[in-house]
């Protein structure tokens, strides 16, 4: 199964390349663009017997090792193969 993890800064925690990039957009012209978050996706191939252990296994690997959760959130989606 592939499991997708995505990673972001908390809302209530500044992102200073966000903001970075919501610069450079306003300076070419995107005003319309409001906020910037930036983060980091992973991909896993993960070996489980059903969605719901696949999606646990996902979850606990970002909680232990891919996301600070002291500062950013993340959020799994995971799809049989």
């Amino acid at each position: 199964m592939k499991a997708r993890v995505f990673v972001t800064l908390k809302p209530s925690v500044f992102d200073p390349q966000g903001q970075t990039i919501a610069d450079a957009l306003h300076a070419m012209g995107y005003n319309g663009i409001q906020d910037v978050r930036q983060g980091k996706y992973f991909e896993l191939d993960i070996e489980a017997s059903s969605l719901d252990q696949a999606q646990a296994m996902a979850a606990e690997v970002a909680d232990k090792l891919l996301a600070n959760t002291v500062i950013e959130s993340f959020r799994v989606e995971v799809d049989p193969l």
